[in-house]
């Protein structure tokens, strides 16, 4: 029986060391997320690893770029591993808040960097995966990327720095990708400026044979940015959400979520009464207390530093599993999928904007 036990420890602290992958080549350091069967969620031992990692390889003359990837074809990373979480919670762990205190110390050391990060963001690209590449210096999307902020379909809200990069996204679209939680593609990416370069899936294998034999000449970034520009195009045509900007920007500019809905359904703008109704459909399938809180989040954070936008988060993260939607959300959607959250409260109608406050009172006087 021992042994046996033995033979399970280890299986299980071989997986989890192999979560993330690391190898330098070519002075270049590859990080890979390593959990394809999951989508490549984050875990709280892959946000070490990769903080680990990164600390090392600052310190490591050899090293002049980092290159961040997901395992796998169908995912760079799906978001955090919100099973866990919740079990956390409710067997009165303190995982669920560890996590967020290390993933978004993680987050905000990649847009601090000391040396050049390209994320490779083939696949799905959520939640925490968006948190890891949005401060990264090179954000390459493919025709198989989707990317989103999808938290208020389980009664969260769009966190990781999202209140930061969300805001500051031209007019009203990253209001209503953080409210919403709708997948983008790569043009629509790229026209938001959460991408830098596009580039075909069955290109990434050239791209790693270039870095491989990448001669050093000007800085670590523009011999990366170099390497790009003979693969990769910065713009692509057709962004759907070009034609939309006049309804989005007319819509997720009203003074609540309430307020958008009533006039989706009621106001058509610039040829889009099909969306204003598809998306009001799916606004008031969403949990009402996330989308108010998130959309107070967002307007505040287009005021606040990167910093204070993580400590914002934070700040609503310590409230969030006693008062907010979560738990019930992943009840709904993971546990017993029964896909009928009972939100509380259950109707944009009844959430009162001093119930969404609340949730910020404090914030001013904790040193934001």
């Amino acid at each position: 029986m021992t042994a046996q036990v033995s033979s399970q420890e280890t299986t299980a602290m071989d997986a989890m060391q192999n979560e993330v992958l690391a190898e330098v080549r070519n002075h270049i350091g590859h990080l890979t997320l390593n959990r394809p069967a999951g989508l490549n969620a984050l875990t709280l031992n892959m946000v070490r690893r990769l903080q680990n990692q990164l600390n090392a390889w600052a310190e490591d003359s050899q090293v002049n770029a980092v290159v961040l990837r997901g395992a796998g074809e169908k995912a760079f990373c799906a978001g955090g591993d919100i099973r866990s979480l919740y079990d956390s919670y409710k067997n009165g762990d303190t995982l669920h808040e560890d996590f967020f205190v290390e993933e978004y110390a993680l987050d905000l050391a990649i847009h601090n960097y000391c040396k050049p990060v390209l994320a490779l963001m083939d696949g799905f690209v959520l939640g925490g995966g968006m948190g890891l590449v949005q401060g990264a210096d090179m954000r390459v999307v493919t025709e198989r990327s989707r990317l989103a902020m999808p938290e208020v379909g389980i009664g969260y809200f769009p966190d990781v720095g999202g209140s930061y990069f969300l805001p500051r996204i031209p007019g009203e679209l990253g209001i209503y990708l953080g409210v919403s939680g709708v997948q983008i593609r790569a043009a629509d990416a790229l026209y938001c400026g959460l991408a830098d370069w596009y580039l075909e899936s069955d290109k990434l294998g050239s791209l790693d044979e270039q870095l491989d034999h990448l001669e050093w000449h000007d800085s670590p970034l523009k011999d990366l940015q170099g390497v790009l520009a003979k693969l990769a195009v910065q713009q692509l045509p057709d962004a759907p959400l070009i034609a939309l900007r006049p309804a989005i920007d007319h819509f997720f500019a009203l003074p609540d979520v309430a307020s958008m809905v009533e006039q989706m359904r009621e106001v058509t703008v610039a040829d889009s009464h099909a969306w204003a109704t598809a998306t009001a459909d799916l606004l008031e399938s969403r949990s009402p207390l996330a989308m108010g809180v998130t959309l107070e989040m967002l307007r505040r954070g287009r005021k606040l530093s990167l910093e204070q936008c993580f400590a914002l988060e934070l700040h609503l993260d310590r409230q969030w599993f006693e008062r907010g939607d979560l738990i019930e959300g992943v009840r709904a959607l993971l546990i017993d999928k029964d896909k009928q959250p009972r939100w509380n409260p259950p109707t944009l109608q009844a959430l009162h904007a001093e119930h969404v406050e609340s949730f910020f009172t404090g914030f001013e006087q904790s040193g934001s």
